[in-house]
């Protein structure tokens, strides 16, 4: 079944349970089971840099009608003993924050929140249904959940149980045994759930691990083994939902800048990702369609068409609409660029427009790329007609964008980026254009510069990708404009010149722009750009383009 037929099937089906289930009583209290590793405790998310990110800026106030119960730790257990209202534990940021907010913001029902989840755990020992051991974490977590149930009957409080989120499986991705069994694992642990709670429909979210961490490169065929078994068994099970969070944004750490946990922002976003995958199952959410409300061109008009292609920077990871503000002309990239169409894949496939939308901020939690002020800066120049599509997947690494990919084969790019390529055209065409692909406007990414092997390889990747679009696309002189910032110094990658590879690479084909974007606004991370660095980086893509136009 197609993602897009499983995915109505998925909300017709959670509406009839639901409705079975007295739905309409807003009354009843929706408990939900959260459980997992470190990615689910928040480790390495601060509360105090929560106010870096406006759109969650509400995240860490106390919400007193939300109960919470949780159990956290290995060793040294934090607990709540008992239902408090919900907030932060600690210093720490759990996806929980934002879960609760977002479907309070969709549905009227009073939520509730068990929480059990250590760093550092394995579903085949830790989480064993049938034989724990490790930190024999289902028992303890199983207990947890039947004391908050009690609880609330003892309260003569109305409940059902909504819904299972689980983030785990870096732990098994080491050992051979444990990963070929993860698929095996997992199925058990959900039917051992289900049998003991004594809800045979206990719906599961299964959290993607997230492929941007420095984890998700160095292990990137350990993880791929966690990720198939997971997608296995959420398309054996249709009350399994596999979530999405490879897009999510990461803490920057370390001298190189990569780190193993979401961190502050990643957590936040973490969070909406499972309650929207919730609300779908629900019928009680659906990703927002902009449209064009005016055909932007004259008939028959030839349209240049440039095509954004990315990771983190041109995705916007750290880009925030509440922000542009601030900045000089930020205000008018925060509104609608009527005269632009836009059409948009992020995630890799997250999230896409529907057909063309006008240019503006179309990212999944207020955020943006660099298309805003590369858009903006066309037009200024006195661009001929154009239109704007983008292909980002910010827990990418260039190697997914080659035509080979690599051995983890759900990761590649390469397919559903020539076809998006080749969908926009040919829209573009059916409005009676005469379309020229203008370029690919591209910008290095950011996590293959601060790991060795992936920076030995940055340019020759590029190499492989540019000559495969010309030779797919039939355009032997496509020209790529290809934007690279100052990368990570430090003993061992200093040694990997890759801005020298990047020249060379230029200087050989006169179809190739290098925009060397080396002197941003001032930065606080390494390898991603804040609202001002990303505005900033459109602005000297679009001068590039501008440049070789004149």
């Amino acid at each position: 079944m197609t993602s897009i037929l499983r995915g109505v099937a998925s909300v017709l089906l959670g509406a009839l349970l639901l409705t079975a289930q007295d739905r309409a009583d807003d009354k009843v209290v929706r408990v939900f089971v959260f459980a997992g590793q470190s990615n689910m405790v928040g480790s390495d998310s601060r509360v105090a840099h929560v106010e870096r990110f406006p759109p969650f800026a509400d995240a860490t106030e106390e919400l007193p009608k939300v109960r919470f119960w949780y159990v956290l730790g290995r060793e040294d257990k934090e607990s709540s003993n008992g239902w408090v209202p919900l907030r932060p534990v600690g210093t720490v940021v759990g996806p929980e924050l934002t879960f609760a907010r977002e479907v309070l913001r969709h549905a009227k029902a009073p939520v509730a929140i068990v929480k059990v989840a250590a760093g550092g755990t394995a579903l085949a020992p830790d989480w064993n249904p049938d034989q724990p051991s490790g930190f024999q974490l289902y028992p303890l977590a199983l207990a947890t959940v039947r004391a908050a149930l009690a609880d609330l009957d003892g309260k003569r409080v109305k409940w059902r149980l909504e819904g299972f989120v689980w983030h785990q499986g870096e732990n098994d991705m080491f050992d051979d045994a444990t990963r070929k069994a993860y698929a095996a694992n997992l199925t058990n642990f959900i039917a051992c759930w289900r049998r003991d709670l004594k809800a045979p429909q206990l719906r599961f979210y299964l959290g993607e691990l997230c492929t941007k961490t420095i984890w998700g490169m160095d292990n990137r065929m350990p993880m791929h083994g966690i990720e198939s078994a997971q997608r296995a068994v959420a398309e054996q099970d249709p009350l399994v939902d596999y979530v999405a969070t490879s897009h999510v944004g990461v803490e920057s750490g370390g001298d190189a800048g990569l780190h193993y946990h979401y961190g502050t922002l990643g957590q936040l976003e973490h969070g909406v990702n499972h309650a929207r995958a919730y609300l779908q199952t629900i019928g009680a959410w659906q990703p927002p369609v902009r449209s064009l409300q005016r055909w932007p061109y004259a008939a028959k008009a030839p349209i240049d068409l440039y095509v954004l292609a990315g990771h983190r920077n041109m995705e916007g990871e750290r880009a925030f609409v509440q922000q542009l503000a601030a900045l000089p002309s930020g205000k008018a990239l925060a509104g609608d660029q009527a005269g632009i169409a836009f059409a948009h894949v992020t995630g890799g496939g997250a999230a896409r427009s529907a057909g063309f939308e006008p240019l503006g901020p179309a990212g999944l939690y207020d955020t943006f790329g660099p298309e805003l002020s590369f858009g903006r800066a066309l037009a200024k120049g006195g661009h001929a007609p154009f239109a704007l599509a983008k292909f980002t997947h910010s827990g990418a690494q260039i190697v997914d964008f080659t035509p080979n990919g690599s051995e983890a084969t759900t990761r590649n790019l390469y397919p559903a980026w020539l076809a998006f390529v080749r969908e926009t055209i040919e829209a573009l065409e059916q409005k009676g254009h005469t379309v020229r692909l203008a370029g690919v406007v591209y910008h290095l990414g950011e996590n293959d510069m601060a790991f060795g092997p992936y920076r030995r390889k940055a340019i020759d990747h590029l190499g492989e990708w540019i000559a495969a679009s010309r030779r797919d696309l039939g355009l032997p002189k496509l020209r790529w404009f290809v934007g690279q910032q100052t990368p990570p110094d430090q003993d061992g990658l200093a040694k990997i010149d890759v801005v020298a590879a990047m020249r060379k690479l230029a200087a050989a084909d006169p179809d190739v722009v290098h925009v060397e974007a080396f002197a941003p606004p001032p930065q606080r991370e390494q390898l991603v750009f804040d609202t001002a660095g990303v505005v900033w980086l459109g602005e000297r893509l679009a001068e590039a383009v501008l440049k070789k136009r004149s």
